[in-house]
């Protein structure tokens, strides 16, 4: 279950209904997923065929494409995160500027962990979002953000996208955001 740090007061949020409060309150879309659909010879796996993540995604099909018929999103992908995927340390440094994309970000965690550092509203400031196999989170776009790994440096997620192209992201320079 994700849970929240708001970088500027320290304050911790847990909880499933405390998360979606806040997180809606941020413009963030937060739901969850059940993470006992990952097929258990997948569980703990985080180096992935092309059939690999056509398991995956269709253990998750329902889910998907419930989401990307709400929120219009047309493409999906899985990708997996771990200190055996190549160039790891660059990857990291790239995903680890503040930017923004011209469409939502969304990520459904499936297997490990991730966290990723948000700007909110004003008051608010940024805030650290770790997520846990089942939880579905998606960035508004223009919203500046970025995604890390967690100390476990594993992750499995679906990625959905509006625009088929994929992923673009557009850095961001902000003043207000100081890492933790």
């Amino acid at each position: 279950m994700a849970t929240i740090r708001v970088r500027n007061t320290g304050e911790r949020i847990e909880g499933e209904a405390a998360v979606r409060e806040f997180l809606s309150a941020n413009n963030v879309y937060y739901d969850h997923w059940d993470p006992a659909k990952l097929p258990e010879h997948l569980r703990g796996k985080f180096v992935l065929s092309p059939e690999d993540q056509e398991t995956i995604l269709d253990a998750y099909r329902g889910d998907i494409e419930h989401l990307a018929q709400s929120r219009g999103y047309v493409k999906w992908d899985v990708i997996a995160l771990s200190e055996a995927t190549p160039n790891l340390e660059d990857l990291l440094k790239k995903f680890e500027q503040v930017h923004t994309h011209t469409e939502d970000e969304v990520r459904a965690i499936v297997a490990g962990s991730g966290i990723f550092i948000i700007k909110g509203k004003p008051e608010t400031g940024y805030f650290d979002v770790e997520l846990q196999a089942g939880d579905v989170i998606s960035v508004p776009e223009n919203n500046p953000h970025f995604f890390t790994l967690t100390d476990e440096r594993k992750v499995v997620a679906i990625r959905l996208f509006i625009d088929p192209s994929g992923w673009v992201a557009h850095p961001y320079e902000d003043p207000e955001f100081v890492k933790a």
